[in-house]
């Protein structure tokens, strides 16, 4: 019997040209015009039909004569009419892929990994893309299909599913569209969804194809549409479809700024020299990263070749029109952002709208029930359909916050669907419990207020002195913004209540860049009301703040002087004492030791004979230091050692938190004392004393000048590697209040010597 030899498929044949011209796939590659990796493909099986063109360069390239070429071209050629039958021409057809694509390494990734997943039998292995408007969620999902299609030999569909339109595109509809698509015909398929369920899921079975399911309203409307076995979806949603089972989520955020660049880069093309680097980048972050807006803006561009980048960038620089210039043909992005408000309830559009008038960067829900007149869990159901529908960004602390594009639509909404009147009495409703929560938050830090002085506040919880520390700094823009307002509006005894609040509570964060602001409102304030001890005490908290590093002693003198003078017209002694101590402490640091040690000798008998036992202990660190640089070192040593006796005397009448604060702070002046006369074991363990009582406190410059002090004295006895160690505990600390400068002195030290 004569054995039948089974005909070469077109892979293998070409597989054997190759081979036979002795040729690598890189150098068919570059002899025919056709890509390495569509060549790869071709062998492996994966690209059964290729195009014509592509044949034909590939038999020239191979000098292919006659029947093996003839060979060749008719197996391609019955590989793509088998391509034809299986799946009819035109039906969930994958759109083209933008040229410009640019960016998305990691997220690209991410769907590498989902394609090369293992899945258990029967079970979808569904990659969800969610995202607010505007984030590129279906370019980038018709560009990871593109790049992945060469795994899927039985096809790649494509179907939107409107679900940002009135009417998304129902389940049996969606079903019908990807049977048609599979080859079935309408006599094929069920009425009813069921049926059309079970039948792809049939047709599916054995093969291997990626469905991207794009703009999905619902869990329901997606569910019935996954593929299972080798097969992938890929699907695309405003929403979170937290309801989805066993999918594996991205959600696509705004591009980097370089990023972002090189987007708009690449739309305008030959024009980037004309328009420079710079243009470019300040454009893309007005656009805060936005794909869609990014295209907007360089759409516009290369349609008037006359305009200059520069110029457009200081159009969208006023933010009251910068929605209306984010606009080319028919594409605009207040579009984009209004599809996905349209989807709202209507207590969460007012809630919505209303978050536009927040002054600082984010908000909790606290804020949102106030700007709403809503409860704190109706509050909490808006954020999370806001949230939902990309509309806001949540973070795990519990913050909320607008990208800057959707702030500035909210903000658009608010004025086209809220009147002046009701605008102005929401923005003072909200301004006023900012105001209200500050003050009561930073009046924790105040000995002279008890418990029964701070009233419990509406929404927030405020029932430690932890609780009130950790509202102010994560709100600090927003009561800031409350502080400015007040001013504006002339709400003056607010606006002061709100500042004296703060002087104790800037002592634990005196880092913050807002106190000469908040101060400055305090003393204007108390000026308005008349009030000229009050006058004289926000001028002394300003002359405070500036001795702060990198600190202004001549403004703090400046200051001073202001409030002594204020003071002597009022009797206010107590400021009049507090001006003398500032001045000492500028004019010491201005190397006026003379005039230095007059006023704060001048502080200390004031504080004394006014029986202020807490300024008292201040007084004498002022002047003890005062005479130390002026090398008087007994002397400065004798203050200090008062300061010691006073923090330990209980019935001495010091607040206890304020002495419990002051004693490490003692010690240390009593260490460098002893340094001075070289006394160094007695410093070292005074410092070492100041340490381990520092340590109680939250991180701090005085708890790192602590540290310096001791490495110091440790260097002096030749103990290098202690002292080491001290100065890189003190690099920590500085680097985590902000001192950068300080930080990197103290790490070179900590590694010096080596």
């Amino acid at each position: 019997m004569t054995a039948i030899i089974a005909q070469p498929g077109f892979a293998e044949l070409l597989r054997r040209h190759r081979h036979a011209a002795s040729l690598t796939l890189e150098q068919l590659a570059e002899a025919s015009g056709v890509s390495a990796r569509t060549l790869s493909d071709m062998e492996r099986g994966r690209s059964r039909g290729p195009q014509h063109r592509s044949v034909t360069a590939l038999a020239d390239a191979l000098k292919l004569e006659d029947a093996d070429r003839k060979q060749l071209i008719e197996l391609a050629r019955d590989g793509r009419l088998r391509d034809r039958w299986v799946r009819p021409t035109g039906l969930c057809e994958l759109p083209r892929s933008v040229a410009d694509f640019t960016g998305r390494v990691a997220e690209m990734a991410w769907t590498n990994d989902l394609v090369c997943a293992d899945v258990s039998p029967g079970v979808a292995s569904v990659g969800l893309i969610t995202g607010s408007a505007g984030l590129g969620k279906t370019t980038f999902a018709v560009r990871a299909a593109h790049a992945l299609r060469s795994n899927f030999p039985d096809g790649v569909f494509f179907l939107d599913l409107f679900g940002m339109s009135q009417q998304p595109l129902t389940v049996d509809v969606a079903l019908a569209s990807l049977l048609r698509a599979l080859g079935a015909t309408d006599q094929q398929i069920p009425t009813d969804a069921p049926g059309r369920s079970s039948l792809y899921r049939s047709l599916l079975r054995g093969k291997r194809v990626l469905v991207v399911l794009d703009n999905a309203a619902s869990e329901e409307q997606v569910r019935p549409l996954l593929p299972a076995g080798g097969s992938r979806a890929l699907v695309t949603s405003r929403r979170l479809l937290a309801g989805l089972e066993g999918v594996r989520r991205l959600s696509l955020g705004p591009l980097p700024l370089p990023e972002a660049t090189e987007l708009l880069t690449g739309i305008l093309g030959d024009r980037v020299a004309a328009d420079g680097e710079p243009a470019l980048a300040h454009l893309a972050q007005l656009c805060g990263g936005l794909p869609l807006a990014l295209r907007i803006v360089g759409n516009r561009l290369v349609s008037r070749p006359g305009w200059k980048a520069a110029d457009l960038a200081a159009r969208l620089t006023n933010e009251e029109r910068r929605l209306d210039q984010l606009r080319a043909g028919d594409l605009k992005i207040a579009t984009a952002f209004g599809l996905s408000y349209e989807q709202l309830a209507a207590s969460a559009r007012r809630v919505f709208r209303r978050l536009a008038l927040v002054p600082g960067r984010d908000f909790d829900a606290a804020l949102a029930a106030v700007l709403g007149g809503i409860s704190i869990e109706d509050a909490w159901d808006a954020l999370d359909e806001l949230v939902d529908l990309g509309l806001l960004q949540d973070s795990a602390s519990g913050r909320y916050r607008f990208h800057d594009l959707v702030r500035l639509f909210a903000r658009d909404r608010l004025h086209e669907e809220d009147t002046a009147a009701e605008r102005d009495a929401v923005a003072g409703t909200m301004m006023s419990w900012l105001l209200r929560t500050a003050t009561t938050a930073g009046r924790w830090f105040e000995p002279a207020y008890g418990p029964s002085d701070r009233p419990d506040t509406d929404l927030v919880r405020l029932s430690s002195m932890d609780e009130a520390d950790h509202w102010l700094r994560v709100n600090s823009d927003n009561w800031l913004g409350a502080l400015r307002y007040g001013a504006g509006n002339a709400q003056h005894a607010a606006v002061l209540d709100c500042a004296e609040s703060m002087h104790w509570f800037s002592d634990r964060w005196m880092h913050a860049p807002h106190w000469r602001e908040v101060f400055t409102l305090g003393a204007e304030a108390a000026a308005a009301l008349g009030d000229p001890a009050q006058h004289a005490t926000q001028l002394n908290y300003l002359a405070w703040v500036h001795l702060v590093p990198p600190g202004d002693s001549e403004a703090t003198l400046r200051y001073a002087a202001q409030a002594l003078d204020i003071a002597a017209g009022c009797g206010a002694r107590a400021q009049i004492a507090w001006a003398h101590q500032y001045s000492g402490i500028a004019l010491r640091l201005l190397q006026r030791l003379d005039e230095a040690t007059v006023s704060a000798a001048q502080a200390v008998e004031m504080f004394k004979t006014d029986g202020d036992a807490d300024a008292y202990c201040q007084g004498l660190s002022t002047l003890g230091d005062c005479l130390r640089d002026s090398g008087h070192h007994h002397e400065a040593l004798e203050q200090y050692r008062r300061m010691c006796v006073l923090v330990d005397d209980e019935e001495a009448g010091m607040t206890p938190s304020i002495a419990a604060l002051t004693r490490p702070l003692a010690l240390v002046r009593v260490g460098d004392c002893l340094r001075l006369l070289d006394r160094p074991a007695e410093a070292i363990t005074a410092l070492a004393e100041a340490v381990r009582l520092m340590d109680r406190f939250p991180l701090s410059g005085s708890q790192a000048r602590i540290l310096i002090a001791l490495a110091a004295a440790l260097a002096d006895e030749g103990r290098a590697d202690e002292s080491r160690q001290v100065y890189a505990r003190a690099a920590d600390v500085f680097e985590a209040i902000g001192d950068a400068d300080e930080s990197s002195r103290c790490r070179d030290l900590a590694t010096a010597s080596r």
